[in-house]
């Protein structure tokens, strides 16, 4: 986190640096006045916290803290404990966050693409073999090498064209999603959300087996007898 980031001065952390503020240095009582004065500030500077978190750590600070009436909990200003429940920088507009792709997705991606090259590949070679293959069968047609050469150049165009008119369509079927998957989106953000949503059950759970296991093994309970 960068020093020059602001942090939202909410109720409790307000509450919190008001109560420490006697206590503070006075150049860093008067810095941090300015946040706790009417009209209340909105945010409050990442460095101020940290010269508050970094006082309490002191000897100074640690000695004050503990002579305080009441004394005050060192915990209580750390950076980890100040920046509780706050937000960073609200006046800013960060980046929408993009997740990374499925690894499935990714490999049918692959998949397609050199699916793509290998049809592209036998294109080029279909319409080289059937202008050479038409050059070489009008030998026979005892036509001159001009008019064999253009036999050969239109056969290859009519092939160009067919190809592109198969490539275009297997292109235009393969760009679209298909039902398998639209059906694996839904499934993987099935899972996200189920995950989401086992923790506490999941601990619930493990708590319930544990208490269930300390009363199986536990030695003092007394085991009734007929």
């Amino acid at each position: 986190m960068t020093p020059d980031l602001n942090i939202s001065l909410e109720d409790h952390l307000r509450d919190t640096l008001a109560s420490v503020q006697s206590l503070l240095p006075r150049e860093l009582s008067a810095q941090l006045e300015v946040y706790l004065t009417l009209p209340k500030p909105a945010l409050i500077p990442y460095t101020v916290l940290q010269s508050v978190s970094q006082w309490s750590r002191s000897s100074s600070g640690s000695s004050a803290l503990r002579s305080a009436t009441p004394p005050r909990d060192l915990n209580d200003f750390s950076m980890i404990s100040l920046l509780a429940g706050t937000t960073t920088s609200p006046e800013r507009k960060f980046g929408s966050y993009v997740p990374p792709r499925d690894p499935e997705e990714v490999e049918a991606e692959r998949k397609k693409e050199r699916r793509a090259i290998t049809t592209l590949m036998n294109a080029l070679l279909s319409v080289g073999g059937s202008g050479f293959a038409a050059w070489w069968a009008s030998q026979h047609a005892g036509w001159k090498k001009e008019w064999r050469a253009l036999f050969g150049l239109f056969v290859g165009f009519i092939v160009a064209i067919a190809e592109a008119v198969l490539y275009l369509i297997w292109q235009s079927r393969h760009s679209a999603p298909t039902k398998k998957t639209r059906r694996r989106r839904r499934l993987v953000s099935a899972r996200h959300k189920k995950n989401d949503g086992d923790g506490d059950s999941s601990v619930a759970e493990t708590e319930d087996n544990d208490n269930r296991l300390r009363r199986r093994v536990n030695p003092d309970q007394s085991v009734p007898r007929e």
